[in-house]
């Protein structure tokens, strides 16, 4: 059953989540309010109104809003760049300043709609942003597991505040303490993760904490904390440096939106629902309100928590709610435990959750398929830790915009040719039976036209035309717009290409290009019929008719091909179709049904009909040459002689053969040439395959001969004489040997 949006079956998970979240936000939010330069305790008031807020408001099921660092940083500098002492009464007056100033700028971004810029904001920006943030604030927490206070500013400030730590304020039994519940809760979330650790971590710290063990030792505890909610008031915007806090307050809210927004939208993605940006923006502006209200510093989304709020199961915002209820209850009747919680096990609470929110996964992913998406990735990452969350992001975003550049400055392209029984025109490269037309050059551009690409467009045609060429086709089905610059080259480039004799179209394009041209001054392309809305009206309009005349010779009409032949693998996979087809010929061999006997087992794999539905002649013919490779695998799990199973192969080639060259002899000279390739390859590579291919094969052929003579021209054409041809090749003069003798397969 569902309310809203919110399953009751989840209810109690994420009401339990939200109980976690509070407990866990104790140091978190205690720790970044004295981060800001506010006492601990502001920071348990934020936890309160600006969660429950973000709970009832927000479009997004599964973030978590409250004190986080990002904010807590910034406001701190500010202060100590302002000279003001962290936790004095001047302090106390000016953050809420700041929250309420926040809370209006992020009111101002959700007017003018803001939330549309983190569309353009890919998901390596948005991972390296978010892995940046996370390690920042690991390395702001590791020297308070080491009997210190928490670091500010960027890494090389951090790793030198560690070192100081180490140096002069380094307390052994906080490290044992932090170290070991940071292992336990490592360990627990790989073997056990669904297991609340945390919870039971903070109860036994909570535990030593009561029993003396972390006085003893001189373990940092948390500061007590009065009871009561805090109290409502206005804060006091008299006597302050308007400019300067408008500044800082409007950095501030820039890094509320981008922070919360790519982390919120990262988690959303990722859990497979929709956000509404510009509503998140104004929950964000009313939560930063509420903050000022209670006397606390700037809040946004906490990725910490959100990751742990996730490890847990929490799928509704029913966490926030629970959460926030759940901090009422801790201020109204159970501050006295917070006094006995020790600093380091929570701060290895915090870690732990951080470390799953750094998203090595998408790094790895990077890293196999996508090297420049990678080092954007890097990059943001980088930028965070280096240089801070604005100039982090700024980087990623400006690096995505350079490769958007880069891509459409250098789209994908192709020259095309026609395949027989095909309809249609295929790439070249892609395509082994793809032949060009006679005099004809088809290209195809897949980005629009503009000043960065230009030039290869223009050369590229410029290259592959020939002193035969009589028309250049332009497929620009991929092409919605050009731009001024473009316009004056493609106009130059047609007339050159008529002084050749060359006639240049575009076709198959969207309409509205047409009126691009018209508005570019190239109206004349269209009247002229230089602009086409196929490819064979402008091949019909420069003179090719179908069958067309590939490097001289006339193609058949389009007959009854293969439906799914080499050049679906080829368009498919590319150049992975030999490794592709081997993948497929080794799922033939995973069918093989130990229970059936060994002639049933062989129908299956070579004779049935219904194992092959869908693969043309031309693919199983190959298919069958990679069977030929695997043939002692082969024969061990159909339980026969390897020659019985080469028997089998040839016979079903051998058929395939006579129908193939019945139907396209150019076709079967391809698929010969192919073959040779192939065992080419085999006895380069494999040569102990390749004799016991070739052994197998002559006396599988020597019984084909007298079991089905049918095939004997067809096997003569297949083997022999290709045979022969390679022996006339070789042979030398004093050879007197019979080629008959000498060929593989023996006499024919």
């Amino acid at each position: 059953m569902k309310v809203k949006n919110i399953n009751i079956k989840d209810l109690p998970r994420d009401i339990f989540t939200g109980i976690i979240i509070a407990l866990v936000s104790i140091p978190i939010s205690m720790g970044y309010a004295q981060v800001s330069g506010l006492p601990a305790v502001c920071g348990l008031y934020g936890s309160i109104f600006p969660i429950l807020i973000f709970g009832l408001l927000s479009t997004s099921k599964q973030f978590i809003f409250g004190v986080d660092a990002a904010p807590a940083a910034l406001v701190g500098a500010y202060l100590a760049g302002a000279g003001i002492e962290s936790g004095s009464v001047e302090a106390i007056r000016i953050v809420p300043v700041i929250s309420l100033f926040v809370g209006a700028w992020l009111l101002v971004m959700h007017f003018f709609k803001a939330g549309k810029l983190v569309s353009y904001i890919s998901t390596p920006v948005m991972g390296g942003f978010i892995s940046g943030i996370s390690t920042t604030i690991i390395f702001m927490q590791i020297p308070k597991i080491l009997g210190g206070t928490s670091g500010r500013g960027e890494i090389a400030e951090l790793i030198v505040h560690i070192i100081k730590t180490l140096r002069d304020s380094f307390v052994p039994m906080s490290a044992v303490l932090g170290t070991t519940a940071l292992a336990v809760l490592i360990i627990s979330k790989k073997l056990a993760p669904k297991l609340p650790m945390s919870v039971f971590v903070m109860i036994a710290g909570a535990v030593l904490g009561y029993t003396g063990f972390a006085d003893r030792y001189g373990v940092a505890r948390l500061d007590s904390v009065s009871r009561g909610l805090p109290a409502w008031k206005f804060p006091d915007i008299s006597h302050i440096d308007l400019s300067s806090i408008l500044s800082t307050s409007l950095t501030v809210a820039i890094v509320i939106m981008a922070e919360t927004l790519l982390a919120s939208n990262n988690l959303a993605n990722k859990n497979g629902y929709k956000m509404d940006n510009n509503r998140e923006i104004l929950v964000y502006g009313l939560g930063n309100i509420a903050a000022s209200l209670t006397g606390c510093c700037p809040v946004n989304g906490s990725v910490s928590r959100s990751a742990m709020g996730e490890q847990y199961g929490g799928k509704s915002q029913i966490m926030s709610i629970a959460a926030s209820v759940t901090m009422m209850g801790i201020l109204l009747f159970a501050t006295g435990f917070i006094q006995y919680l020790p600093v380091p096990v929570l701060t290895a609470i915090v870690i732990s959750a951080l470390m799953g929110a750094v998203e090595v996964h998408l790094a790895k992913r990077l890293f196999k398929h996508d090297k420049r998406e990678l080092f954007i990735f890097g990059a943001a990452f980088f930028g965070v830790l280096i240089f801070g969350t604005v100039y982090g992001v700024m980087i990623g975003v400006v690096l995505s915009f350079v490769s958007v550049i880069i891509n459409t400055a250098n789209p994908k392209r192709s020259f095309l040719g026609i395949i027989e029984g095909h309809e249609g025109f295929h790439s070249l490269e892609r395509n082994t039976y793809a032949r060009p037309i006679d005099g004809a050059v088809l290209y195809r551009f897949s980005g629009n036209l503009y000043f960065a690409n230009i030039n290869i467009f223009v050369n590229d045609i410029e290259k592959a035309v020939t002193p035969d060429t009589k028309c250049v086709v332009v497929d620009s089905g991929a092409v919605c717009n050009i731009d001024i610059t473009a316009a004056d080259r493609i106009e130059a480039l047609k007339k050159s290409l008529e002084k050749s004799g060359i006639r240049l179209y575009f076709a198959s394009h969207i309409g509205t290009l047409n009126d691009r041209f018209r508005e570019l001054g190239l109206g004349y392309f269209v009247e002229d019929g230089n602009c086409r809305r196929t490819i064979q009206s402008a091949l019909l309009d420069a003179g090719f008719k179908p069958p067309y005349s590939t490097e001289g010779e006339n193609i058949p009409e389009r007959s009854a091909a293969d439906r799914f032949g080499r050049l679906e693998f080829e368009w498919a996979f590319g150049a992975m179709a030999d490794e592709e087809m081997e993948r497929y010929t080794e799922q033939l061999m995973t069918r093989i049904d130990s229970r059936e006997s060994e002639e049933q087992k062989l129908s299956h794999i070579v004779h049935t009909d219904s194992l092959w539905k869908g693969i043309g002649d031309i693919d199983q013919e190959e298919l069958l040459e990679h069977l030929q490779a695997h043939i002692r695998e082969l024969a061990e799990k159909l339980g026969m002689s390897e020659t019985r199973v080469e028997e089998a192969i040839e016979l079903r080639k051998l058929k395939l053969a006579q129908r193939i060259e019945e139907r396209d002899p150019q076709a079967f000279e391809t698929i010969r040439q192919h073959n040779e390739r192939f065992e080419s390859t085999l006895r380069e590579h494999e040569p102990r395959v390749y004799e016991a291919l070739l052994r197998h094969r002559r006396e599988a052929l020597d019984n084909l001969r007298k079991t089905n003579p049918e095939y004997a021209e067809i096997m003569s054409e297949l083997y022999e004489n290709k045979n022969k041809r390679k022996i006339k090749k070789a042979a030398k003069p004093h050879n007197t040997g019979s080629p008959e003798g000498s060929h593989p397969f023996g006499g024919g």
